[in-house]
């Protein structure tokens, strides 16, 4: 419901008659009988808004589970992060939310001073020295990142690891389809890449691995870093920024471009999106650099001063010069970023990444004390996601956790799009439960989540 509808009687009438439509009811025809509420609601015409919101809530927590008030438990590329009040204070202020691209710097300085920062914090994250002004999500952000790698190499083969969100491998395929761009998938073995020994059918242009991947196990670079090496390659990593507190920083095991998903920083989940796309590459590939690039300079005066140092963007230069067509810039989510990471700092960053490190040892441990619970990914190493195997069909697990007041994690075929064919990688999916453990978690809350999965598996 609207917290204000503006529109008059004369208003809707006019709006139903450009329409063709004799009522407002007839607008939502298409919506199944049984689905509507027959006689409409128990309230008396006239009634004041507050009494009409109250009630509604009243008829929400009728419902089985209200979803926002679940313990959370899901990732699978967007987690239940704690969201300081400083930072909506400060990200929500109107300069920010009103702000519009800076074509003008000399009325935009604060904007632009705020996504220089947020550049800056970026690129020590990745270890690399150059981050963009933001792109749209995690999954275009590795769509630039491979038509960066393409552009570079000048060889249009792509080794892909299955690590790699599948989500973001589905993006990059409908984008590959019609540049050409051929995308070699290299599977997984207890979690982790495995990577042929040999040169393949063709030598890739650009290798891409995740750091962590999906599943949460941490890859190795080195053999990314000596695979790509082998073929005379790019490496592009898609790493997340929570992980980056306490993770040797891609930038440093060599990659040329790291991407990321920012919505861990600041910005709270909300239905998919919008979020933000991160995004550094080295120095040596900073013309290929797509979207824009804030920099520092200093005015006639003498003073600092930011512009838009670089604009590959097909809206500001030539089409056929463009670096990209696909991207955009979340400036209002990179400014929440900004002030997320500043009001952390790199103690309280790192800080947030034990405990979410911490937090999940402790529940993949007591989960995988539950009999018929095994790992989904041998002993590899995680951060803050894990898989298990669990005896039931791991939707079964999240539909009966939910009744319990859990959203209890991402069934992997659900990701994966596998809804199963009897092959061993089909009942991997369909028994796979994806489990995220945020700084959010208390030990009172896993204990809770750990007995209701116990009674859902048993049951």
């Amino acid at each position: 419901m609207s917290d204000y509808l503006p529109h008059t009687d004369d208003e809707v009438a006019a709006m139903l008659a450009f329409l063709g439509l004799d009522d407002v009811d007839q607008l939502f025809d298409t919506v199944p009988a049984a689905l509507r509420v027959a006689g409409g609601l128990a309230m008396a015409d006239g009634s004041p808004e507050p009494d009409v919101l109250a009630h509604l809530e009243d008829l929400a927590d009728a419902n089985r589970a209200r979803t926002d008030r679940l313990v959370c438990f899901a990732g699978g590329g967007a987690y239940d992060h704690e969201v300081p009040p400083v930072v909506r204070a400060l990200a929500g202020r109107s300069e920010f939310v009103t702000s519009y691209t800076p074509y003008q710097p000399e009325v935009a300085q604060g904007v632009l001073q705020a996504v220089f920062e947020f550049q800056t914090m970026v690129a020590r994250l990745a270890g690399l020295p150059v981050a963009n002004a933001s792109l749209y999500d995690g999954a275009s952000a590795l769509v630039e990142a491979v038509n960066l790698g393409v552009a570079a190499s000048g060889r249009g083969t792509v080794w892909m690891s299955a690590g790699v969100h599948p989500h973001w491998r589905a993006v990059l395929a409908t984008f590959a389809a019609g540049t050409g761009h051929k995308l070699v998938e290299v599977p997984l073995r207890d979690g982790r890449t495995d990577w042929p020994a040999g040169p393949g059918a063709e030598a890739p242009g650009l290798v891409v691995i995740g750091y962590p991947n999906y599943l949460g196990c941490l890859e190795d670079l080195g053999a990314a870093r000596r695979v790509a090496d082998g073929h005379g390659a790019l490496l592009a990593v898609t790493a997340d920024p929570v992980a980056a507190g306490i993770l040797r920083s891609p930038g440093d095991w060599g990659a040329d471009v790291v991407v990321g998903e920012g919505q861990p920083l600041g910005t709270a989940l909300g239905f998919g999106g919008p979020y933000l796309g991160l995004f550094a590459c080295s120095l040596a590939q900073v013309r290929r650099l797509p979207g824009r690039l804030v920099g520092e300079t200093v005015d006639t005066e003498g003073r600092r001063a930011y512009v838009t140092t670089l604009r590959a963007r097909e809206q500001d230069i030539r089409r056929e010069k463009a670096t990209s067509n696909v991207c955009t810039n979340q400036t209002l989510m990179a400014v929440t970023a900004a002030v997320q990471l500043g009001w952390l700092g790199t103690a309280g960053l790192a800080e947030v990444a034990l405990r979410c490190a911490r937090g999940a040892r402790y529940a993949r441990e007591a989960l995988l004390g539950l009999d018929g619970v095994t790992p989904l990914t041998g002993d590899t190493p995680v951060v803050r996601e894990f898989a298990v195997r669990t005896p039931v069909p791991a939707r079964v697990v999240v539909d009966r956790l939910a009744g319990e007041g859990f959203l209890a994690g991402i069934a992997v075929g659900d990701l994966t799009g596998d809804d199963g064919d009897g092959s061993a990688d089909a009942d991997a999916a369909a028994h796979g439960l994806l489990v995220a453990v945020t700084e959010r978690r208390t030990r009172d809350q896993i204990d809770a989540y750990v007995a209701a999965v116990d009674k859902a598996v048993r049951g």
